[in-house]
């Protein structure tokens, strides 16, 4: 697909639509798999403690593995346990052939380091990508298990036809989680990249000389349409619960549905992005919801099927 025209409304990169397009391949190569080998892959996670939103997420993933047809297993520690315990528990996990796929659910209490937490896992079993030595064979252009979020938003971009070699990319964002690997796989597309980050000066100056502008800075609404280059490629990977009408309406202008959501539930979700002002000068924009949040899942099924292809090679 080729870049909307300069001006009008942007076009929507629909996330949701391309993460079920991954699931369906994920669960056809599941099938496969069994077949050959008579194994389907096993995706462990491990939630330690009672974080209501972290149940949230982990229910959604052992669900998203069952309907592809992997086995899913969820091991559940409470928040005492001690970080020793719960470096003994994943030992027993990268002991056992039958789990592909480890994924540590974050964050961890307090009290528990959580680098060292990750780099306790199997880098053949790091589903989540975060493993040192999985970051360090993605900086060197070596495969592996890469982080799901950006490796999505690549997957994303490249199923809608968007150029990106030779693009200027600019990446807000500098976490270990989404905005650094983003960069690294950007350059891997041949992108001239810049990474913005809470100390840029003139942020916006620098997001609108950006072709293709990747948004991660977990702030709701911070980057508005000054800061959109006409025609750029807008990926908005924040995801925020507002429950002020004034918030909605800045994200969101008018947008009846928006509201109507405000005022039945008590707050809608937004991103990192004006959208109301974005859709005015983008080529192509991810919604929130049904942008970025649905391909992270599917990359994760992804990377469960690429570690238990590998194990069982």
């Amino acid at each position: 697909m080729s870049d909307a025209a300069a001006g009008s409304q942007a076009r929507t990169l629909d996330g949701k639509a391309v993460a079920q397009s991954i699931r369906d391949e994920v669960a056809r190569g599941v099938v496969e798999l069994r077949e050959r080998t008579g194994v389907a892959p096993g995706l462990t996670v491990v939630l330690v403690g009672q974080n209501p939103a972290s149940q949230v997420y982990v229910r959604n993933k052992e669900k998203a593995a069952a309907e592809v047809g992997m086995r899913s297993e969820v091991v559940r520690l409470p928040t005492n346990v001690s970080e020793g315990d719960l470096l003994a528990r994943i030992d027993s996990l990268n002991a056992d052939p039958q789990v592909h796929g480890i994924l540590v659910q974050l964050p961890l209490p307090g009290g528990i380091d959580e680098h060292r937490v990750i780099e306790w896992l199997d880098p053949a079993k790091d589903v989540d990508g975060f493993h040192p030595v999985n970051v360090g064979r993605l900086s060197i252009g070596l495969p592996g298990l890469a982080p799901c979020t950006p490796a999505g938003i690549i997957e994303l971009l490249r199923r809608y036809d968007i150029p990106l070699r030779g693009r200027h990319a600019v990446v807000v964002g500098r976490s270990n989680i989404v905005g650094k690997p983003m960069a690294q796989m950007l350059l891997r597309e041949h992108c001239t990249v810049t990474i913005c980050h809470s100390r840029t000066q003139d942020l916006d100056a620098v997001c609108a000389l950006a072709d293709v502008l990747v948004v991660a800075a977990g702030k709701a609404g911070l980057i508005g349409g000054r800061a959109i280059r006409p025609g750029a490629v807008v990926v908005d990977v924040g995801m925020h619960s507002l429950t002020e009408e004034s918030e909605v309406r800045r994200i969101f202008g008018d947008d009846p549905r928006r509201l109507k959501t405000l005022l039945d539930k008590g707050s809608a979700l937004a991103g990192d992005v004006v959208q109301v002002e974005a859709r005015e000068r983008a080529a192509w924009l991810t919604p929130v919801p049904g942008g970025v949040g649905p391909l992270t899942i599917a990359l994760l099924l992804r990377n469960a099927l690429d570690a238990a292809r590998t194990a069982l090679r």
